[in-house]
């Protein structure tokens, strides 16, 4: 990881790497984050940037490498989903979220989004499956509910090399 991580930095501050950060730039060039729908988002979460630019210590880095590994739980694994699909980051997944969710999945492109008809539809089936307590959201609680009965979450959460 920590070569890796020195690698991203120009040559004149690899010696100090472990002081160093890394630019949200570099960071996305990584093949796992390349073709990620939530790069953007993912460089946000685990980002302790005091100047909200999503640059990366090691310390940050270490920290994405390790949720996305495979020894990863799939509590934590739902828990960084979660924050990363809390596009507002409120601590709760509302209808402006899962519309931000959908169109990262679906893409962003003309053909492939979907109409209005189809979202509000298809916003309405995840808060019917998903949303326990019926206030309209889904909180951490009820997101990792609904992850822990799809098996597939934990197997394909993760970056993939």
């Amino acid at each position: 990881a920590y070569k890796r991580f020195s690698e991203l930095l120009p040559k004149e501050e690899r010696e100090n790497a472990c002081s160093a950060r890394v630019p949200k730039s570099q960071i996305l060039t990584l093949p796992e984050l390349r073709a990620n729908p939530f790069q953007h988002r993912i460089c946000r979460v685990f980002s302790t940037s005091d100047s909200g630019d999503d640059s990366m210590s090691f310390e940050d880095f270490l920290d994405m490498l390790s949720v996305f590994s495979d020894s990863a739980t799939s509590d934590i694994k739902s828990h960084y989903a979660f924050r990363i699909f809390d596009f507002d980051d409120d601590g709760t997944l509302d209808r402006k979220d899962l519309e931000k969710l959908v169109n990262c999945l679906t893409g962003q492109g003309k053909e492939s989004q979907l109409s209005n008809a189809e979202m509000e539809q298809l916003i309405r089936n995840i808060l019917e499956e998903s949303d326990i307590d019926k206030d309209g959201t889904i909180n951490l609680s009820e997101f990792q509910h609904v992850v822990s009965r799809s098996p597939d979450f934990t197997r394909y959460g993760g970056l993939q090399r």
